[in-house]
């Protein structure tokens, strides 16, 4: 299944699970929310549908 689990930035639990076997358990996508996050540039509360 290809679920949507970050709505803020439209990642996939299909990428993220390609992107951490393609970076040797390292994901970068995990790295970049992070910073986004830190930028004040998430708004999961928002655009998430289940609130969180």
């Amino acid at each position: 299944m290809n679920q949507t689990i970050c709505y803020c930035f439209g990642f996939t639990d299909n990428e993220i699970k390609e992107d951490v076997i393609k970076n040797n358990g390292i994901s970068r996508i995990e790295q970049f929310i992070v910073n986004k996050k830190k930028e004040g540039k998430c708004a999961c509360h928002l655009n998430n549908p289940r609130g969180t």
